[in-house]
């Protein structure tokens, strides 16, 4: 198994990612992914601290780092190959102008309500105004169906309502989170996605994607999520006890890891399936 974990350097790693790239690391030949294309969010201080935090968990990767940030060229060929079977078309909606076209009920998936899916490409109104590109989930659907994936010997079938038009990448980002996943995925030759139960939503489309690509498909694992005590999520918007604290205390990281991968988690927190 080729496994990858594959933080974004907005905040320094907490105990969730501790998990996550133990699980990772324990499953196959290790690898480190750093998503940075947040370019508004991600810090240098916080993709250096990341080798730091995993070497004092125990953990090495088996090769230097794929660093979204440098990969933009391999993202642009797979947005042309989607743009060039008809499945990607240009967005020029705001935030603002999906919220209020949306009619959803309170508390329902806001999916896109398709207000640029049938407006004529215009190349000229592309280059001044901000835009992004979106998938036509339709026609992607008509081309390969729904996707589907295994998890150990579970396979799950995606539904309609899990798929939407997706932003594929914006006018200055070369992709966003799907498509950039997928390419690196497979360019690492990954072979077990190894990430939270959070994230499972996010896999058919990326399956989708991988079938629209003719990328290979890899098995995936979704784990369950460490809390505080009280069941609350663990954020570094919320400032979560991070990995370089727990040095400085003195905690032994490996002993941590070894732990974690046990299900013995530290007082003061929790386990959560979703």
């Amino acid at each position: 198994m080729v496994t990858r974990f594959a933080p974004s350097p907005t905040g320094l790693l907490h105990l969730g990612h501790a998990y996550s790239a133990a699980i990772a690391a324990a499953s196959g030949r290790f690898l480190l992914r750093i998503e940075d294309l947040d370019r508004g969010r991600s810090r240098a201080e916080f993709v250096a601290a990341i080798p730091d935090d995993l070497a004092w968990l125990g953990l090495t990767p088996a090769e230097p780092p794929l660093v979204q940030s440098r990969r933009g060229a391999h993202y642009g060929a797979a947005l042309e190959r989607l743009r060039g079977q008809g499945l990607a078309y240009p967005c020029f909606c705001t935030r603002a102008d999906i919220t209020a076209a949306l009619t959803a009920p309170h508390g329902a998936i806001p999916h896109y309500p398709g207000t640029c899916r049938s407006l004529p490409d215009d190349p000229a109104r592309r280059a001044e105004i901000a835009h992004s590109w979106r998938l036509d989930i339709a026609a992607a659907l008509a081309r390969t169906g729904l996707p589907s994936w295994r998890e150990g010997d579970r396979l799950y079938h995606a539904a309609r309502a899990d798929l939407d038009d997706i932003i594929l990448a914006r006018k200055d980002a070369p992709a966003a989170y799907h498509l950039a996943c997928v390419v690196d995925d497979a360019a690492s030759g990954v072979t077990l996605v190894t990430r939270g139960v959070d994230l499972r939503p996010s896999t058919p489309v990326q399956r989708l994607l991988q079938n629209l690509l003719d990328l290979p498909e890899p098995g995936y694992f979704h784990h369950r999520l460490v809390t505080h005590a009280e069941g609350r999520r663990l954020a570094k918007r919320d400032r979560a006890p991070t990995l370089a604290a727990m040095r400085a205390d003195g905690i032994d990281g490996r002993t941590l890891a070894t732990n974690l991968l046990a299900g013995q988690l530290p007082l003061g927190f929790g386990w959560a399936d979703a």
